[in-house]
């Protein structure tokens, strides 16, 4: 077994056994940081894999947050069987139709048409009263996970939906390196280098990318899925341009190109991010943890310019 995939499997078993000496505190911050972890794995896959920086992120996230609120009928508990498709299916949904006229622009337009879809779908929710406007919904009863009357799984129970949120990590973390590892990942690498020879060898590079693209936005859907059912309230927030930037920073603070540093930077930035909120450390500077959090990966930027994934390496 090489050093990576032994370190990959360690923070596996870590994580597996972390809710038997964790509090409650500890059990429902990492359960929340493995959510933003799927969500930097779905943008590491459009910036990293196929060179494409979105700014809308947020977008599909926040579609499936919201789709779970809104197709939950009432207080009786909605099977997850056809919910998390549906959820997952609304943002993938969006993502083609976002990402079959934004690939027709490049650069800095690629990312303004983005952001623009973006904030579209943020006012929606925000200014109508199907997204309940700035208030939010609050998510009327949590999904069942059962079979002919017998539950399989209780997702009201942290740990329970702890475990339920590691074993989409690690799905997600798999399903994306053997698609890296195939031909359509070989061919999104290729897209990434040179686009211009990719086409000049025959392939039609469009496809690629919008496939990509919308794949991107359903694994996004996954962790607006999840994050909907832990807090089980959404707000236009979760649609917002400063959602799509952190999980930016997240992946540019894991180091862009590697999948597992996609799931470093989202557990460095959540851990930064506890940590400068903490008042018993900063004190009333604990008001401004942007600051503290800003400076922190700029200094790691600087110090470490392909991230914490690349450290070892001297990348």
């Amino acid at each position: 077994m090489s050093p990576r995939r032994a370190a990959i499997a360690a923070a596996l078993i870590a994580l597996a056994l972390f809710p038997l000496v964790g509090g409650t505190f500890g059990v429902d911050f990492v359960t929340k940081t493995m959510v933003f972890a799927i969500f930097a794995l779905s943008l590491e896959l459009l910036v990293g894999q196929v060179g494409l920086v979105c700014f809308g992120q947020a977008a599909f996230f926040g579609i499936a947050a919201y789709a779970v609120v809104l197709l939950t009928p009432g207080a009786r508990a909605a099977p997850i069987w056809w919910l998390l498709p549906a959820a997952l299916g609304a943002a993938a949904l969006f993502a083609l139709v976002v990402g079959a006229l934004s690939l027709r622009t490049r650069g800095v337009y690629f990312i303004m048409v983005t952001l623009a879809f973006s904030q579209m779908a943020y006012y929606v929710a925000h200014d109508t009263p199907l997204g309940g406007g700035s208030d939010g919904i609050y998510l009327a009863s949590i999904p069942s996970a059962e079979i002919a009357g017998v539950a399989l799984l209780d997702l009201g129970k942290p740990r329970a939906f702890y475990y339920f949120v590691l074993a989409m990590l690690a799905a997600v973390f798999a399903f994306l390196a053997v698609v890296l590892r195939s031909r359509f990942g070989r061919a999104l690498a290729g897209i990434r280098v040179n686009e211009q020879r990719m086409r000049a060898a025959g392939f039609s590079t469009y496809p690629y990318k919008l496939a990509a693209f919308t794949l991107s936005g359903m694994v996004a859907g996954l962790a607006g899925f999840l994050f909907a059912v832990k807090d089980g309230f959404v707000n236009p927030e979760l649609l917002g341009w400063n959602l799509s930037g952190t999980v930016l920073m997240m992946v540019i603070l894991g180091g862009i190109g590697h999948l597992h540093g996609a799931v470093i930077g989202a557990f460095a930035f959540s851990l930064l991010q506890e940590l400068f909120m903490s008042q018993a450390l900063f004190g009333d500077f604990a008001k401004h943890w942007h600051l503290g959090v800003g400076l922190t990966i700029i200094l790691c930027v600087a110090l470490l310019p392909r991230g914490l994934a690349g450290w070892r390496d001297g990348r």
